[in-house]
């Protein structure tokens, strides 16, 4: 059931991962192809951060949105079509999560491929034709992704298949742990206490994987204005339930989140990544642990984190 304000709760949750620098390519690109490896290009930093741990350096590797950007809102630019006609190979999230965008790589055929279409309709989240794309949320779901790519890799490379189906395991594996990771650290949070309040309606699958009841004040899409009554509703709702601190998202303006928290007099607990990672090369420390904000281990380790210690 839709976690947003008009439709009541949800339950929500999010690997060692490549080096920043295979995230995000430059724009100023040689010409595909002119090194003799796969030119392969993604959408979203998620997605760009799981191609880059499976294909390592066997692949030149440009991702088209960076840290922050909001792939609901992206408008693509000139050179943004240049990268999806010359690739060998497309990765993006699908589901609509790229909005503007979908068409364009719909429409690149055999080539392109959506890591969302390796989740099961039964496992999918929201209501069609548009299902809540906020799949990467639960560790155990983003990690049915990687066979996916393994295989389009292998099928696109077969001369590094081996190498690829080898990183794809160690991918996998490293997911399930974090997953465990992640349903241990939530547990310190008590049962009455695990209200998750934050933008937009992104950490469903979250909430699911990790036992948060998941509030939005938008829906699965930040497209569209927040009107007054919904805050008012918002703003009650916290009263009502006690929710001890609500979060902003870095993708997303913090104003109306801040607004709220002040009517509500709760405290904001902190800045989540939602449709989004950090900024690669910045570092965390927590629970005697360091981690990159721009790799998927650093953004569900940052996210667990921040909730936990914010309602516990």
């Amino acid at each position: 059931m839709s976690g947003n304000i008009f439709s009541g709760f949800a339950v929500f949750g999010g690997l060692v991962s490549a080096s920043a620098a295979l995230l995000l390519a430059s724009c100023d690109r040689p010409p595909a192809g002119d090194d003799g490896r796969l030119y392969v290009v993604t959408t979203t930093t998620m997605v760009t951060d799981l191609v880059a741990e499976i294909a390592g350096d066997k692949v030149r590797l440009e991702g088209l949105m960076g840290p922050g950007v909001d792939p609901h809102l992206y408008e693509p630019v000139p050179s943004d079509g240049i990268a999806l006609r010359e690739a060998d190979l497309i990765f993006y999230n699908g589901l609509f999560l790229e909005g503007q965008m979908t068409k364009s790589l719909e429409a690149k055929g055999s080539k392109s491929h959506a890591v969302g279409d390796s989740v099961s309709e039964a496992q999918l989240k929201g209501e069609a034709p548009h299902p809540d794309p906020h799949i990467w949320g639960d560790a155990s779901l983003w990690a049915q992704a990687v066979p996916g790519v393994v295989d389009a890799l292998a099928a696109a490379d077969p001369e590094n298949a081996a190498y690829y189906r080898e990183r794809g395991g160690a991918v996998a594996v490293r997911m399930a742990e974090l997953h465990e990771w992640a349903k241990g650290r939530a547990a310190e949070v008590p049962e009455a206490a695990r209200i998750l309040v934050t933008s937009h309606d992104a950490f469903e699958y979250f909430g699911e994987a990790y036992g948060f009841k998941v509030v939005g004040l938008q829906g699965i899409s930040t497209v569209g204005e927040v009107g007054i009554a919904e805050r008012v509703k918002l703003v009650d709702f916290i009263e009502q339930h006690g929710v001890k601190a609500i979060f902003v998202e870095s993708s997303v303006s913090p104003a109306a989140i801040e607004s709220i928290a002040e009517d509500a007099g709760v405290g904001v607990g902190g800045e989540l990544f939602s449709d989004a990672m950090g900024q690669p090369g910045e570092f965390e420390s927590a629970g005697g642990e360091r981690y990159d904000l721009g790799t998927y281990t650093g953004m569900i380790k940052h996210n667990i984190n921040t909730v936990v210690d914010a309602l516990k």
